[in-house]
């Protein structure tokens, strides 16, 4: 950091750079030299004169810079003579390059300019390393020109070359000298702009760096052959451009952008270290109406100013998209800018020319917080503007050269208006100084004209330099006579007079060489104690220069959005041909902003068969960020509407859990902040439950059934809520419960954890962190086949099942390769034999059947070939979340009573079934304690399974074997009832879940299918007629309204999807109960859902009056014109 250079120029063309160690800015050595624009790598830093061409300055170092010139002695064989210089026509010249194409004599080799010397003089490349050798003399054999060359001469060996060397030091150290015109070729056009850059293109220690210009003309030329070994490089060559270019920005990598005349701007694509010009251009629009004037590039990002002085910044700019996604506008008013090395901005003001610093850019904080004025002075050995500027032949109080005048701000800079501040009028010194004696200087009080106050000038031997240059007018400012604005001023080389010179204004700034971040400590960039840091600028000056503090301080620029990034690696599962896993570069961009909530993005960063790719994601179109695990992966799956109709989410996966809940966290929180969304839960809210047990929440903006305002089922966005269940349900008033896989009872508490950018977790509700577990069983399967020799063992049919094996039997499953759910849960228990199957087992835990295929039974026939029995290991999880458990009783099923929007029950009726399958009933206070006091024990005839209320306190149930019963007498008053009423199933179907609206019972059978009870009405609340609805139903949830919604086992056309997708039924109606079609939404592993909760009913348009029009009669009920 200590060898980095910041180089600028000023206004008046002087060049100046300041170093981290060195603190102090130092004009170069050269006072003759005016440059307009500068360009600076580590190493060297170009520049482009006002007679536009390019001069260089190369740091200087410890290690000379030695450029090596070689060339090849070519000779062949003859019986005569042996070994000559007498070739064959057909031959290589008898000097040449290595390939033996090129002519290559040692007198052709001459120095590229005046800045390199020859080192010494040709010596051949052999072991006596330059001295003359005694053995081979450095030659190499072969059989014929062109062919491999080896140090073994054979009897075949007709040919022979060595290679000659000389090396040319570079001895313009430290100094600006012109890069000189390329030999051979014609000059190029007159330059206007120039940028270095791509050093950090290749990790080889041989680094090149890449110098771009741009002519008059509005055409692109490309250095070659820059390293530092030939810092000048070896020629200019074109880069076609179908447009005319006005600047030119390169940055360390392989990032090129360029500014039109018309303010839009050019990308070159397909830069790398084997094509360093690129391939191809792409166009991207200016950032405003106005267009852009100036265009700065680091590594990862990209700044633009356009013609109104606004400051933008562009998004997404990576090496794999060097096009980016869109501008985002950064407050203030700037002239220029410039990108250093590790993406530090640094900045020219438009009024003050005062140089800023962009504190805070990190690699996290890429737009950074707030600018830092530069406050090193000027070294003391340099020459003042005073010093240097004699005093106006003509005064007035528009010259801002004129030390007397303290009422004109300083701000207010010169403007050069000619090519060259060095100006063809040259006069002598001992003639100037004549000249002001006989013209003296007018006092303020005298008016004079222009013409009368210039000195005349005369082209005589003098060599001191005159300018002219544009006076700006003030603001207010009236010149009583009519002075010119243009006026000629004398410069002053005195070698003896020294005196410290205030820090001028700036008209150019290059930050490509200077190496320091937000994180040095760089005196000149510290702020002042004189006042707090705000994000706004605050610069930090002398307190002698109080008048210009108060002007920096007027011209406060408050920071309107900021960008801040997330990286890291992940693997990325690809969709196509061939499926598999692929590391990914993962960029989180996020957007800060006071105003409207932006777009933040995701971008994935890949590169197949060797081109770089990318593909992204708008964090404000993600539904859902859904944990799933996958070859054994953590991994998440996140979902677009698109990628709901596809049913292929994007799934990322991460190798440590500490990672995967940072990124979950991360995402989770910015798809939040992106739709505007709380820490707090509507009461409207839809619960979910995932298969591997997570819980998502979508809550609704409006009523889901309002067909003006209806949001499609891919549409809605879920969140997780912390926590492990395996059921939930919810009602409007806020009371939400859940089970466990080990029975427990959960309620919810309230509120939802955040995690800050430091990665600690933050909640606003003391409830939120409160510890949870949950314990469930693992099951494989073991399956035999019967032979007659042996009887039941596990020699099966090759179309068999494995022998150990999942439920399906498709995969193999043994007790050694099994493992948990996911890294979260731990194992509790030992394998065991599972006796609690459906259809009962034998004292060992069989079951039997005549083939893999058919249904299992407990007992054994003689027609039953096969048998499986079921293993159970039990595995725990521990979390924390906003759940409180409820003791004492383990249950099964649970259902609260749905309540309207405008409901204000004190207490809630809440029914459950027991692990014993006994019903029992409890009543919760919403606000105070949802978790309810006692249990009240209901008597029934039957275990049951499955239970739900309505909204008018109807109630249903399902026993073990598929019965239905409706419980009577249930009202607010006896909310317990009074007796269970038998419900006849539907024809040879056992039903398993059931679920109650307002005015609407839905059940679904063990074969998946969905049913509708019909006939229901306040008299005969028990109906009359099961009628089919639709197949292809896990569970169903009818909420308050009677909107309908199941969880689908699969989708049409999608057979390779996991069961469990969330759908609604569509165009469901008071006349048209049963509804139309079925949107299909999330999917893919959902196990539960419950829209109990959201009862806010659909806005409807006022009937019309009955009255009939008084400008018609009616006859016979129709309406007749008069």
């Amino acid at each position: 950091m200590s060898g980095s250079l910041l180089w600028a120029v000023d206004v008046y063309g002087r060049v100046f750079s300041v170093s981290a160690a060195r603190g102090r800015w130092k004009r170069t050595a050269d006072v003759l030299l005016e440059l307009k624009r500068v360009t600076g790598s580590q190493q060297c830093c170009w520049g482009i004169g006002f007679d536009h061409q390019v001069y260089l300055s190369v740091d200087p170092s410890d290690v000379p810079i030695h450029h090596q010139e070689e060339t090849y002695e070519n000779q062949r064989w003859n019986p005569v003579d042996g070994y000559t210089d007498t070739l064959l026509p057909t031959d290589c010249w008898q000097w040449t390059d290595e390939s033996g194409l090129n002519n290559q004599p040692l007198q052709s080799f001459v120095l590229p300019s005046t800045n390199w010397e020859w080192d010494g003089d040709w010596y051949v490349d052999d072991e006596s390393c330059g001295r003359e050798s005694s053995e081979t003399g450095g030659w190499e054999y072969s059989v014929d020109f062109p062919a491999t060359f080896t140090k073994e001469k054979k009897w075949n060996s007709c040919v022979q070359h060595r290679r000659w060397l000389c090396y040319r030091s570079y001895k313009a150290l430290g100094s600006w000298t012109k890069v000189p015109v390329d030999r051979g070729r014609p000059p190029p056009e007159p330059f206007i702009d120039i940028s270095c850059g791509g050093w950090d293109l290749s990790d080889s220690p041989q680094k090149h760096i890449y110098l771009w210009s741009v002519s008059q003309q509005g055409k692109v030329w490309f250095r070659n052959d820059i390293q530092h070994q030939n810092p000048e490089g070896t020629c200019w060559e074109p880069v076609q451009v179908h447009r005319e270019v006005a600047q030119v920005g390169a940055g360390p990598k392989d990032l090129l952008w360029v500014v039109l005349w018309d303010g839009q701007l050019l990308v070159r694509t397909g830069i790398s270290k084997d094509c360093p010009k690129g391939s191809s251009w792409e166009l991207v629009a200016s950032p405003n109406q106005k267009g852009a004037v100036h265009v700065a590039v680091g590594i990862n990002v990209v700044w633009a100013v356009t013609k109104d002085k606004k400051v933008w910044f562009r998004r997404g700019v990576n090496s794999h998209n060097p096009t980016g996604s869109g501008w985002i506008n950064i407050g203030g008013e700037m002239m220029m800018l410039s990108v250093g090395p590790n993406d530090q901005v640094w900045w020219i003001g438009s009024d003050d020319r005062i140089m800023y610093f962009r504190q805070g850019v990190t690699a996290t904080e890429v737009t950074g917080g707030s600018w830092v004025a530069v406050s090193a002075q000027l070294d003391g050995s340099v020459f003042t503007s005073h010093s240097r500027f004699g005093e106006l032949t003509a005064a007035s109080q528009g010259s801002v050269l004129s030390s007397d005048d303290m009422d004109i701000p300083e701000p207010h800079v010169l403007k050069i208006t000619s090519d060259s501040l060095i100006s063809a009028l040259v006069s002598d010194r001992s003639a100037l100084i004549k000249d002001s004696a006989v013209h003296p200087t007018v006092p303020e009080g005298d008016q004079v004209s222009s013409q009368e106050s210039t000195p005349t000038l005369q082209s005589d031997s003098g060599n001191t330099p005159w300018s002219i240059v544009d006076l700006e007018e003030l603001k207010g400012s009236v010149l009583s006579t009519g002075l010119s604005s243009v006026a000629t001023y004398p410069f002053e080389l005195e070698q003896n007079v020294v005196e410290q010179e205030k820090i001028p204004p700036w008209a150019w700034v290059s930050g490509g060489g200077c190496d320091i971040d937000s994180s040095s400590d760089v005196s000149w960039l510290h702020i002042s104690d004189t006042g707090p840091l705000s994000p706004s600028i605050a610069p930090a000056v002398s307190a002698a220069n109080t008048k210009r503090t108060q002007l920096e301080q007027e011209r406060i620029v408050c920071v309107c959005q900021s960008v801040r990034v997330k990286r890291g690696r992940m693997c990325w599962w690809r969709d196509w041909l061939p499926h598999q896993w692929e590391d990914v570069c993962v960029t989180l961009e996020q957007v800060s902003s006071a105003g409207p909530i932006k777009d933040n993005i995701l971008y994935l960063y890949y590169t197949h068969n060797h081109k770089k790719k990318y593909v992204h994601a708008m964090i404000k179109e993600l539904t859902a960020l859904v944990p799933v695990f996958r070859d054994a992966l953590y991994t998440m799956a996140l979902y677009t509407p698109e990628k709901t109709r596809q049913r292929h989410p994007i799934l990322l996966a991460t190798h440590s859990q500490q990672d995967f809940n940072t990124w979950l966290s991360l995402l989770n929180e910015s798809c939040c902040e992106s739709r505007g969304v709380g820490d707090h839960l509507s009461k409207q809210a839809l619960w979910a439950v995932t298969s591997k047990g997570d819980i998502m929440v979508h809550e609704p903006l409006h009523s889901l059934e309002t067909p003006a305002q209806y949001l499609p089922s891919d549409q809605m966005f879920w969140r997780q809520v912390p926590g492990h269940l395996l059921c939930v349900e919810s009602n409007s008033l806020g009371v939400v419960w859940g089970i466990g896989h080990d029975h427990t009872a959960w309620v919810y508490t309230g509120g939802l954890q955040r995690r800050l950018r430091s990665g600690s977790l933050i909640s606003g509700n003391e409830n939120v962190n409160q510890a949870i577990s949950d314990i469930r069983n693992v099951y494989i399967f073991e399956n035999q086949r019967w032979n007659p020799m042996a009887g039941y063992t596990d020699k099966g049919l090759p179309t068999d099942r494995y022998i150990w094996s999942d439920s399906s039997g498709l995969k193999e499953c043994t007790k050694e390769s099994t493992i948990p759910p996911s890294p979260q849960w731990t194992w509790v228990s030992d394998w065991a034999v599972d006796y609690s199957v459906h259809g009962g087992t034998d004292k060992e835990g069989w079951q039997y059947a005549a083939d893999f295929s058919v249904t299992f039974h407990g007992y054994k026939t003689l027609k039953d070939f096969v048998r499986c029995r079921r293993w159970a290991r039990k595995c725990k999880i521990n979390l924390t979340g906003p759940w409180q458990k409820v003791p004492p009783i383990p249950l099964n099923d649970i259902t609260i009573l749905p309540c309207l929007a405008q409901c204000s029950l004190e207490q809630v009726p809440l029914w459950a079934i027991s692990d014993t399958c006994w019903c029992a009933g409890r009543f919760s206070n919403q606000s105070l304690k949802p978790q309810g006091n006692s249990w009240l024990h209901v008597g029934t005839d039957q275990p049951f399974k499955s239970i739900c209320i309505g909204g008018g306190h109807q109630v249903w149930a399902i026993g073990r074997d598929g019965a239905v019963f409706y419980r009577g007498s249930v009202s607010a008053h006896n909310p317990a009832g009074e007796c269970w009423y038998h419900i006849p199933s539907p024809p040879r179907q056992s039903l398993k879940r059931v679920s109650v609206g307002r005015t609407s019972v839905y059940a679904v059978d063990e074969n998946s299918n969905l049913w509708h009870r019909q006939g229901l009405t306040p008299s005969y609340p028990q109906g009359s007629a099961w009628e089919l609805i639709s197949s292809n139903v896990c569970k169903v949830s009818v909420g308050p309204l009677d909107q309908v919604w199941i969880i689908a086992d699969k989708v049409p056309g999608y057979p390779t999807e996991s069961s469990g997708t969330v759908c609604h039924r569509l165009e469901v109606k008071p006349m048209q109960p049963k509804g139309l079609s079925w949107d299909f939404g999330i999917g893919g592993g959902w196990d539960y859902l419950s829209v109990r909760g959201n009862s806010i009913d659909a806005q409807r348009v006022a009937p019309r009056s009955p009255l009939p029009n008084l400008t018609q009669r009616q006859v016979n009920g129709k309406a007749l014109g008069c």
